[in-house]
């Protein structure tokens, strides 16, 4: 496994974690569910662009989306 890919996914899953904890206190669905799939994805993301792509999508999407 490359190591970009790796810290990457580490960094994502940090930021994931972040969004879980903090969907779970507020009881907000979308932080939640993004923070679980940040937590999740890197690891079917087969390349570096991929994955870039998907998880600043990912961060970006609750600011967007408000329920």
């Amino acid at each position: 496994m490359d190591s970009s890919i790796m810290l990457w996914s580490v960094l994502f899953g940090g930021i994931g974690l972040g969004y879980f904890t903090y969907g779970r206190k507020q009881k907000a669905v979308v932080p939640l569910s993004t923070g679980l799939a940040l937590l999740v994805f890197p690891y079917f993301m087969p390349s570096i662009t991929m994955l870039l792509i998907v998880g600043i999508g990912l961060v970006a999407l609750p600011y967007f989306i408000k329920i």
